[in-house]
């Protein structure tokens, strides 16, 4: 048998009173607490949290008024106003107590007490106490939570003219409900501008739901969106919150919404019009406050195209619309960003921070970055990590030649990198080797972009990613 477990005080200027409820309570309770002179209660709530306190109405001879327990009532929740107080009276003084409960009191009982009513009444103010705490508990949890969520994980890095016209933007639409889009290559930072649109907002205390709308399928959009009940369908063991209703009050970021098939893309216009979503199996309609920000690396005339992408709701997606520069566009940031992540990655594999070579600098803004930013950080992990000279050359860099892509260099390749031309060999049957020519094939083939890349290899957005951190791509 478990140990009773709570705290109580009593709090009663009658010795019989203090001893009998004492004495019956302390079966139910691991600590019961008596106190003689409501003076010492500020003392006794600064040492510890009580679960529930017994306060009596009157002290001292001939005290009926109840304004002495009105007035400790008050100094207790001056001192906690989650504090549970059950006032006790006498029979004549009902009247009294219910005006103390309208004065922030949770119940009262009245003396003599029967002893069933009394154990049953402080169950219950109990679970209210535990219920109160895990609620705050929570509430801060979530705000954590939330804060750490929303923190970008790297810096917005940029002062090109073509970034701070995005800034620019990003300034003036933050502060509003304004949904928007966000457009741009892949590896262009749309998570971090989203992000950044959130941290500004008059939200940024709530929550940013991220939905990569590329790794959900077909069959799991309603239930991931908008939740469902349990027994819904054959896995729906349980009920369970979907994105939409999870963000109401902050953001909802809709990542690669380009995805989205068409039928699809109706079913989430309808919940963007109605502000409400019913979850999969229930016909309750649940309203949401919600800001959506959308991203995607289409283009814009395909996102024009009726047959790609609904008209309705690109109108109503990108009320502004923010479009992102390739790297190749904003070759002046690219110095502050290398420096950035080779500064970062030779923290992470304890190495000392070295320059970068004129020749070498000059070759990464030259260079045309198909995979923008995320490219440029796996070339600088990379270097640092392979580099053995005193500062970054050329030869750090494996930059290969994309001759379809303005602004590039011939590449400058590490002598290991084997050449484009060279054949493959067909005995080579190591798999981690196949896999990363798999992975390279399939990235070339489909110019770098990441969701076209990972439908034809099978895999998810985020499987994809995973394996390109784990074959340096």
């Amino acid at each position: 048998m478990s140990e009773p477990k709570g705290k109580i005080l009593i709090v009663d200027d009658d010795e019989d009173i203090l001893t009998a409820g004492k004495l019956l309570l302390k079966r139910h309770y691991g600590h019961v607490i008596t106190c003689n002179k409501p003076e010492l209660i500020p003392d006794l709530m600064a040492e510890q949290t009580f679960d529930a306190i017994l306060l009596d109405m009157n002290f001292g001879p001939g005290e009926s008024s109840g304004q002495q327990g009105f007035f400790w009532l008050g100094r207790i929740l001056e001192l906690d106003p989650n504090a549970i107080v059950v006032m006790i009276t006498a029979h004549g003084g009902v009247g009294v107590a219910v005006e103390a409960m309208k004065k922030g009191a949770t119940d009262f009982v009245a003396k003599p007490w029967q002893n069933e009513k009394l154990v049953a009444t402080l169950s219950t103010v109990v679970k209210l106490r535990q219920s109160r705490s895990e609620a705050e508990t929570l509430k801060k949890t979530n705000r954590v939570l939330a804060e750490a969520a929303t923190k970008a994980s790297q810096p917005i890095i940029g002062s090109s003219k073509a970034m701070k016209d995005v800034m620019s933007v990003v300034k003036r639409a933050a502060p509003t409900d304004a949904n928007v889009l966000i457009l741009g290559e892949n590896g262009t930072g749309k998570e971090l501008i989203a992000r950044e649109l959130h941290a500004q907002s008059k939200r940024s205390n709530n929550v940013m739901m991220t939905v990569d709308l590329g790794a959900v399928t077909e069959n799991l959009f309603e239930s991931e969106l908008f939740g469902h009940k349990k027994g819904s369908f054959t896995d729906a063991h349980e009920d369970r919150v979907g994105k939409l209703e999870a963000a109401n009050g902050g953001t909802l970021f809709l990542d690669e919404i380009g995805n989205l098939p068409l039928h699809l893309q109706a079913k989430l216009l309808t919940v963007l019009e109605q502000r409400e979503v019913s979850p999969v199996g229930s016909h309750k309609k649940i309203p949401l406050d919600i800001r959506v920000i959308a991203a995607t690396n289409l283009p814009k005339e395909k996102l024009l195209d009726e047959g790609t992408f609904r008209q309705d709701l690109l109108f109503r997606l990108n009320t502004v619309e923010v479009k992102l520069p390739p790297l190749r566009d904003r070759a002046a940031d690219i110095p502050a960003l290398a420096k950035h992540y080779a500064a970062f990655y030779c923290r992470k594999y304890g190495k000392d921070v070295k320059p970068f070579s004129a020749q070498a600098m000059d070759a990464l803004k030259s260079y045309g970055w198909p995979g923008n930013i995320r490219a440029l950080r796996h070339a600088l992990e990379r270097a640092v990590i392979l580099s053995e000279t005193d500062s970054f050359e050329p030869q750090d860099f494996v930059l290969e030649a994309q001759p379809n892509q303005p602004g590039t260099v011939v590449g400058l390749s590490a002598p290991s990198a084997p050449a484009e031309t060279e054949s493959i060999d067909t005995n080579d049957l190591n798999l981690e080797r196949l896999e990363r020519r798999a992975i390279e094939q399939a990235l070339k083939k489909n110019r770098f972009n990441i969701s076209h890349a990972a439908k034809e290899l099978g895999l998810t957005r985020a499987a994809l990613y995973r394996r390109m951190e784990k074959h340096g791509l």
